[in-house]
């Protein structure tokens, strides 16, 4: 039996799956970087145990998405454990939803502030002799008189420390507890599902219950932002005492980390962010000698910003230099750089002030120093673009971050070997060079191991989206037909299009019901969508069906799993392109001189192809569904977007006309 299959949990491998876990298992070995492009199907998940293989002693770091993607790898190494029992393995949750001990703001900073404050605490009890803080009546009684919405001590916390006795030099050393201890031994050798963290860990601190099994577990599953964070990754590594080059990085739904470590090195300013500033500045101006200095800047933000009000574009580009000299304008400032300092000394001052009142929500002034830090590096760094947005009468300005190349390459090449793995990671040589530039990358491209005969693709040549053909009524029926065709479609469907307005620009057309079936719209507020979803994939298990109208890249379209009946069918009706602004235009240009040719392709179009090809992922999740994937939108037979696809859809997609459409619908009606 080679290494591999010692690894691998199941009794055989699927349709391309051997090729794909060799292929990974050679990066664990020889180090670099990977990308894989995998359909649906293709056992990604067991990528994990072709990195287990081959560890050699490194530890095995999974990066996810969302809790669902977390337990999906929980699931697939407890099935590793049965063949390698002494296996062991952890995953990190974020604080918000795993701190039991309330309050309001950042749950990270509130977490910070108590311990910090309970440490000190524990620590002059233990020189009084109290080595166990949760037996110590002092601090007790200070945790029932706290101030529960501003808590300064964490009862968890100190249930989950104890003192241990060093030697003369050392002294008392604060130690994990014996109960947390235990509680982190059961964390690494049982598979505990995250939703049941909080009632496992009793009245212990899940956090640190998570932290305490991660330190010695052979494999740690965490979220995005644990690793793309620099902050939050360096502190993690710390914790765990590993180096990323002891690492084997896995990275799951890869397509979406670019938008990930955009969105974490961008930051937007509000008036009531400015408003917010002046109040505490005020408040600190008796106390700190260049709150003054700064406070002659703020009403100069607020001019440039009622100066952008006048504006007719609702988005637009704003020149960092105009925005220079007008903020340094009848101050005693020369530069950005020097507004900045100041910034940075007075931020630290109201979060030391902040932590000693229990306060742990951002402050305006935070807000404002990073903003204006990454106003000033845009001036010289084009991977940082300076905007505005104006909405009746208000206008909020942001530091967009648009290329995550840069932080992708430094954590590739940090790692001993990284993986990435997607089902939507086509084309694998645009997504190598949107991330990792001219780095050496291997990459693997499987085709869809599913039944062929289990599924319909076709893609419509007579119709489209393209603002040109917006009001041309002919190509407008001709859609609605689409529609109203594609519902006679057994079962539940989905219906994508690129934008609100569009969705109910056919939605309105198409009525409340289509063949029978009740329409469910996307609504805008996040819980009124849960609730209508919720009812939407019930139907089938009450002898109905229904259809839904959705955005491409919204709430119904990533990261849900509709299995057997709950979807048969998905149609995408136009080409999900960001609005073209003159934003967008400048996004295109730096990657036109990036890239070449190629930078549109990569800054434009391909993020629409993955919106698409995310929606119509919604079917065909196991081998045994069937399912109509439906292109509804003529471009997506143009060379330059159809290369886009992956190769399998490619090879299977039919051209068609409405008539054609009907005829092969009726197979599946």
């Amino acid at each position: 039996m080679d290494r591999l299959s010692e690894w691998f949990p199941y009794p055989e491998f699927r349709p391309n799956q051997r090729e794909m876990l060799s292929f990974a298992a050679e990066t664990a070995r020889d180090g670099g970087i990977a990308l894989i492009d995998a359909p649906t199907g293709s056992g990604k998940s067991s990528v994990v145990s072709a990195l287990l293989s081959e560890a050699n002693g490194r530890k095995v770091i999974v990066a996810v998405r969302t809790i669902s993607q977390l337990s999906t790898f929980i699931r697939e190494l407890a099935l590793v454990r049965k063949m390698q029992p002494s296996l062991t393995f952890s995953y990190l949750v974020g604080k918000g939803s795993m701190c039991p001990l309330g309050g309001e703001g950042d749950p990270y900073r509130r977490c910070e502030g108590v311990k910090a404050f309970s440490s000190s605490l524990m620590r002059e009890r233990a020189y009084k002799g109290s080595l166990v803080p949760a037996e110590d009546r002092v601090i007790q009684d200070q945790i029932r008189r706290m101030d529960r919405d501003h808590p300064l001590l964490c009862p968890y916390y100190i249930r989950s420390r104890t003192f241990v006795k060093g030697d003369e030099e050392s002294g008392l050393r604060l130690a994990p507890s014996h109960a947390i201890r235990n509680k982190a031994e059961r964390v690494k050798k049982e598979a505990i599902p995250p939703e049941d963290l909080v009632s496992f860990c009793g009245g212990l601190c899940p956090y640190e219950t998570m932290m305490q099994a991660a330190r010695g577990a052979d494999v740690l599953i965490c979220n995005f932002h644990h690793l793309f964070n620099d902050e939050i990754r360096d502190q993690l590594y710390t914790a765990l005492d590993v180096e990323p080059k002891d690492v084997l990085l896995l990275i799951d739904e890869a397509h979406n980390c670019g938008d990930v470590v955009t969105g974490i090195q961008s930051v937007v300013l509000e008036d009531r962010h400015l408003e917010a500033a002046m109040t505490e500045l005020s408040h600190l101006s008796r106390t700190m000698k260049d709150v003054n200095a700064v406070r002659q800047v703020v009403p100069n933000i607020v001019r440039f910003m009622e100066a952008l009000q006048r504006s007719e574009k609702g988005e637009d580009w704003f020149d960092p230099s105009i925005f220079h000299r007008m903020v340094i304008g009848g101050t005693l400032y020369r530069g950005l750089e020097e507004i900045v300092a100041d910034l940075s000394k007075i931020t630290e001052r109201i979060l030391e002030k902040n932590k000693n009142a229990g306060v742990y929500k951002e402050s305006a002034i935070e807000r404002l120093t990073g903003f204006m830090y990454r106003v000033y590096r845009a001036g010289a760094d084009p991977t940082f673009l300076t905007l505005y947005r104006s909405s009746e009468g208000r206008v909020e300005l942001e530091v967009q971050n648009i290329d995550p190349g840069e932080k992708m390459q430094t954590i590739g090449q940090a790692h001993w070997g990284c993986v990435l793995i997607s089902g939507t990671l086509s084309p694998l040589d645009a997504y190598r060079k949107y991330y990792f530039g001219d780095l050496p990358v291997r990459t693997l491209s499987l085709p869809n191991s599913f039944p062929r005969e289990n599924r319909l693709i076709v893609c419509a040549k007579d119709v489209t989206t393209a603002f040109r053909m917006r009001r041309n009524k002919e190509n407008t029926a001709r859609i609605v037909a689409y529609i109203k065709t594609f519902a006679r479609v057994r079962g539940n469907l989905a219906v994508y299009f690129p934008s609100y307005q569009i969705l109910n620009t056919y939605a309105d057309a198409c009525g409340g019901r289509i063949n029978g079936k009740q329409v469910y719209v996307e609504p805008r507020e996040a819980s009124e969508a849960t609730a209508a979803l919720r009812e939407f994939i019930s139907l089938p298990e009450r002898g109905r069906a229904g259809i839904l109208f959705a955005v491409c890249g919204g709430k119904w379209s990533e990261g849900l799993d509709y299995r057997g009946e709950m979807l048969r069918g998905a149609m995408v009706v136009g080409l999900p392109l960001a609005p073209y602004t003159s934003v967008r235009r400048m996004v295109i240009e730096y990657y036109v001189h990036k890239f070449g040719r190629e930078g549109e392709f990569i800054s434009y179009t391909l993020p629409a192809i993955n919106r698409a090809l995310q929606a119509l992922g919604r079917v065909l999740r196991t081998p045994e569904d069937s399912g109509v994937l439906v292109l509804a939108e003529e471009r997506f037979l143009e060379p330059a977007v159809s290369t886009g696809l992956p190769p399998w859809m490619q090879e299977e997609t039919e051209r068609c006309d409405l008539e054609r459409f009907r005829t092969l619908v009726k197979r599946w009606s």
